[in-house]
């Protein structure tokens, strides 16, 4: 998890089918998308606006990690910022499967949800 953060941080795009499994598989949760291992490196390659990638917390054990991360880009000049979660399973030392959850971090919660 935290290599994928510095390569994906660093814009080494390159760097990032180095990572993953042949039979990678990403499902954003979110939108309901799923991607394979080239569709996912060219969707972070290309993403309009992208920024900064800054992995907060990890939690890992031998096969699964889960990583929360901040994520910073632009859009029209403007600043945006999202949090992501990011579920992984590795096999042979390659990331073979992923979800993540992404939300926009300037949402504002519905009345009521919130506490007294």
């Amino acid at each position: 998890m935290k290599r994928l953060a510095e390569v994906i941080d660093a814009h080494r795009w390159d760097e990032l089918p180095q990572l993953l499994h042949p039979e990678f598989s990403c499902h954003y949760v979110h939108t309901g998308e799923t991607f394979d291992r080239d569709s996912w490196v060219r969707l972070n390659a290309d993403y309009p606006g992208f920024e900064n990638f800054r992995l907060l917390d990890c939690v890992a054990d031998h096969e699964r990690a889960a990583g929360r991360a901040h994520v910073t880009g632009t859009t029209d000049g403007e600043p945006q910022h999202f949090e992501v979660a990011t579920f992984i399973t590795v096999r042979s030392d390659l990331i073979v499967d992923m979800t993540e959850v992404w939300t926009d971090v300037d949402l504002t919660a519905p009345a009521g949800t919130r506490p007294q």
